[in-house]
């Protein structure tokens, strides 16, 4: 989700001159939020967010009504109420960010087969070659928008430039449901006063590097030596942000793109110190995580154990496996043995989560003549069948079914999982 609030939008007039601007940034607009609002429509124009009610839920999505009261991703739902306490709070349900951010996609593949996704709701595109076809890249822009429109009720917004870089600036300037154009003879004044904050690799603690130089804006980090610049935050990073200071960009648009690893995770409403629960909360995960492996057409190697404790310590432990796998019981047993060596007892634990690494194409992946997991393997694949064609969480192991206290404490669907990809 992004941070803007639309106070600053701009957008660009259909007049100008964009021949050079043929990489675009797609954005959704509050994407997790806009889908929910497509259940509840007397909801539009109103402060919402996407999250649990739970003390320790954080906020996924909001909509641009609540984000000027300060709402943002990732705050804690106790927060955003302080700050907006007429806010109401939708529930989340990725199944149904997954649908739309498909048709989404395809749509962006119906244009050109340039598509690299970043994430569940924004993609590159490189339309140099459709502009024959369908015209200029501000015309793309604008038919794209409307596709997405009249064929998911969402909107969109897109940045128009020479750049990678300067695109995705562009598209987060125009929100929401706009279009700003950045010809490549204009990037440099575009970039120049922006806060050195809005380079990429510059978090926190780099600009705080660079603000100690009286570096402020990206047009004193462009007229800064780039000698300078490298002592400061050492070699590679220095050249990098030079060039991008200075609007180069030569990243291309690849369409080849793989999650490098699947994962979820759970935070407790109160922390849980039964192995028992922790147990069937992991084989949950863990199914979850088999689930969109098999989706994705992936396996993976490595299994990688999360736990947040409740003075917020987290420890992240893994293991690699002899055979690739996207088998959730599999997954599962690596992951508990994982749990006991570490000899927590009846630690309380506040967060718990699962992720499998290492991911390859499940075609490129050689199983044994001898398979330990080829029950499972075929109980797993006839539980697909059946979600595909029910609804996932129609039918599922004997030991995933919890006391109706648990149930109650994960929320009103029995559920409180964050999905998580990058």
């Amino acid at each position: 989700m992004g941070r803007t609030d639309g106070s600053d939008r701009r957008v660009t007039a259909a007049s100008v001159d964009d021949a050079t601007a043929t990489i675009l940034h797609v954005d959704m607009d509050a994407f997790f939020a806009a889908v929910e609002l497509l259940d509840h429509p007397e909801l539009r124009g109103k402060p919402a967010l996407v999250g649990h009610p739970g003390p320790r839920s954080v906020v996924t999505s909001a909509t641009y009504e609540a984000r000027r009261f300060g709402v943002r991703s990732a705050m804690p739902v106790s927060q955003a109420l302080r700050l907006c306490p007429q806010v109401i709070i939708l529930p989340p349900h990725m199944h149904k960010y997954r649908e739309y951010s498909q048709k989404v996609m395809r749509i962006f593949s119906e244009v050109t087969p340039l598509v690299e996704p970043l994430s569940i709701d924004e993609a590159f595109l490189d339309v140099a070659g459709a502009r024959r076809l369908l015209g200029s890249p501000r015309r793309i822009a604008d038919l794209i928008r409307s596709r997405v429109f009249d064929e998911t009720g969402l909107t969109c917004s897109v940045g128009a430039a020479s750049t990678k870089f300067v695109a995705k600036l562009a598209s987060g300037r125009a929100k929401p449901d706009g279009v700003l154009v950045i010809p490549e003879a204009e990037a440099i004044g575009y970039l120049r006063p922006l806060p050195v904050g809005a380079l990429w690799g510059v978090g926190a603690s780099t600009q705080e590097s660079l603000q100690r130089l009286g570096l402020r804006t990206v047009g004193d980090l462009a007229d800064t030596p780039l000698a300078v610049l490298q002592k400061t935050v050492g070699v590679a990073a220095g050249l990098k942000l030079h060039e991008l200071a200075h609007g180069r960009d030569a990243r291309s648009v690849t369409p080849e793109s793989r999650e490098k690893s699947i994962g979820h995770e759970m935070t407790f409403d109160v922390d849980v110190a039964d192995p028992d629960r922790l147990r069937r909360e992991l084989l949950r995960l863990a199914n979850q995580v088999g689930a969109r492996l098999r989706g994705s057409g992936l396996v993976g190697r490595t299994v990688a154990l999360k736990l947040r404790f409740s003075d917020f310590r987290t420890v992240t432990r893994s293991r690699t496996l002899a055979e690739p796998t996207n088998v959730g019981r599999r997954i599962f047993e690596e992951a508990w043995q994982v749990y006991e060596g570490l000899e927590l007892g009846r630690t309380p634990i506040r967060l718990i989560g699962v992720r499998l690494e290492q991911l390859v194409d499940a075609g490129g992946g050689s199983l044994s003549l001898w398979d330990p997991d080829e029950e499972w393997r075929e109980t797993e694949r006839t539980l697909d069948a059946v979600s595909a064609r029910f609804g996932r969480g129609m039918i599922g192991p004997a030991s995933l079914v919890r006391p109706q206290r648990e149930a109650d404490e994960a929320g009103a669907d029995g559920r409180n999982p964050r999905w998580i990809s990058d």
